[in-house]
């Protein structure tokens, strides 16, 4: 797991915050920040933009949650929240936040470097997963943006379908664009024309 992360604390009482730092600097990280109010927490995220935001809670409340979701962009960063008590909902509400690990019955130095690494494998395959998703609703997107402007080559022009793609194709070529942008071009000159 690569050392070069930069990690951010989130943690009220300052003798747990030099723990947590120590136990994170001997498990071989060494780029840490540690915040006492989660209030800050939006602020801090933009200015020291960490790969991983650790925070440890006794009791997190949903209105907690929704903060830190939103403060920490857990898109773009993995989250490891640690709490000493939960029940399902908050459980539910923290995962399906984009916390990368929740975990129960607190903070525990010996543990702090498997749940981090574990968090960052997690964040990274949920973001990869994402990624795919949102690969593949753009292309199930430009296909239909393709398949319109085909059936707009075919009206207009009396083309087979082949015939229209192709027309697209060597347009695209022809001008060195792509053939989603041609057919978004042509999608909006159809609109424009109906």
């Amino acid at each position: 797991m690569a050392q070069d992360l930069r990690i951010l604390v989130v943690e009220t009482d300052p003798a747990r915050v030099r723990e947590i730092v120590d136990a994170l600097t001997s498990a071989g990280w060494r780029d840490v920040k540690a915040l006492a109010q989660i209030s800050g927490l939006d602020r801090t995220v933009k200015e020291f933009a960490p790969d991983i935001v650790l925070i440890d809670l006794a009791n997190p409340d949903r209105d907690t949650l929704e903060h830190i979701t939103m403060a920490s962009e857990t898109t773009k960063r993995a989250v490891a929240l640690f709490v000493d008590h939960t029940d399902d909902d908050l459980t539910k509400a923290a995962l399906s936040a984009g916390v990368s690990a929740y975990v129960v019955d607190g903070l525990k130095m010996n543990r702090i470097k498997p749940v981090l690494e574990t968090a960052i494998a997690r964040f990274k395959i949920m973001r990869q997963m994402q990624s795919e998703l949102d690969a593949a609703k753009q292309a199930l997107e430009d296909r239909k943006t393709i398949d319109r402007a085909k059936g707009f080559l075919m009206r207009q022009r009396g083309l087979s379908e082949d015939d229209a793609y192709g027309l697209m194709r060597k347009t695209a070529m022809d001008q060195g664009r792509k053939v989603i942008d041609v057919a978004n071009a042509l999608v909006t000159a159809a609109d424009l024309l109906s």
